[in-house]
Order: C-alpha cells, then sequence, then structure tokens
C-alpha cells in the first residue's frame, strides 16, 4: 500500500484566508499572530508535515488598528544590532507604529511564533499585510471572515471574451 494516500496536488493547493484587524472581535496581538501562524504552517489541514510546507495564504488588513493590553504599546522594544560595538538599536512598539506602521509590527510577531528553520521566510512570505482595508486580493479570496465564499467557475463564452478583448 502506498504512503502518499491523500497527499495529492489538491491536498497542498493554498487557499487565502482574510483577517481584518479593525473589526471589533479581533483578538489582541499575541492571538492573533498565532493564529495566523498555524495557518501559514498548515496546521489546520489534515496532510501537515513539519518538514513540508503546506500552509495558506493570509490577508491582514487594517493593520493601523493592531490591539495589545497593558502599556505594550509604550513599554514592549525591538532590538537591532549592526555587531559593531555600542551598535545596539532599541525601537518602542508605539514609535515603530508611527514610522513603519501596523503590519510590521504584526509580521515580527507572526516571524517570533514560526519554527526557526529554512521554510520561515517562505512561511512569511505569504502574509500579506495592509494598513487599510483595500488590498489587490480581493479575488484570491476563499475564506473571509471565517466563512468560505462561493466562488463560480466561469463558463466557456465568459473566458473566450476576455481573450478576444
Amino acid at each position: 500500500m502506498s504512503q502518499t494516500i491523500g497527499k495529492t496536488r489538491l491536498a497542498y493547493s493554498r487557499s487565502w484566508h482574510h483577517v481584518s484587524l479593525s473589526s471589533p472581535t479581533t483578538p489582541s496581538l499575541g492571538r492573533l499572530a498565532s493564529r495566523i501562524a498555524i495557518l501559514l504552517m498548515g496546521k489546520h489541514k489534515p496532510i501537515w508535515d513539519p518538514s513540508t510546507d503546506c500552509g495558506d495564504y493570509v490577508v491582514a488588513t487594517g493593520c493601523t488598528d493592531v490591539y495589545v493590553t497593558g502599556k505594550k504599546m509604550q513599554q514592549k522594544q525591538y532590538y537591532k544590532q549592526t555587531t559593531r560595538p555600542g551598535a545596539l538599536k532599541s525601537l518602542s512598539m508605539e514609535s515603530m507604529v508611527k514610522k513603519w506602521g501596523g503590519g510590521e509590527v504584526l509580521k515580527r510577531a507572526v516571524r517570533g511564533m514560526l519554527p526557526k528553520n529554512r521554510l520561515r521566510d517562505k512561511r512569511l512570505d505569504r502574509l500579506k499585510v495592509f494598513e487599510g482595508e483595500a488590498h489587490p486580493y480581493k479575488k484570491n479570496l476563499v475564506k473571509f471572515e471565517g466563512r468560505t465564499r462561493r466562488v463560480e467557475p466561469e463558463t466557456k463564452a465568459e473566458i473566450l471574451k476576455k481573450q478576444s478583448v
């Protein structure tokens, strides 16, 4: 019997998920980042394997409204080092949101929750963050707010009409 039952090309197809940070029911930054990391890794799929990349795409909109609890916005520090003595730079979360936007804060939180291996950068590239609600991936979204959107297949006449134009 074959060991690859169910691991077909269809099983590895990637779907698109939408997360709106401006919704009133959005969880805090850490809880949201862990849910996004699970989608990017593909742990929600029955074919999940740690050594393969079977995760989905995630589109996060409204990142200016990133929600954190307590005084993290003022007290959390992000560090970077250039390997030169005395070159340790620190930046608070509040100043990072002003400088680069809430999307960078979300990306760093998700990056910290992904496994530290060769697949991390590829998985993180599938996270698309936008400060506002507008994004160019509306046609790709299959799951919107947790509900599956029905996508009607195009008829042959519609495809031919698009090609002739």
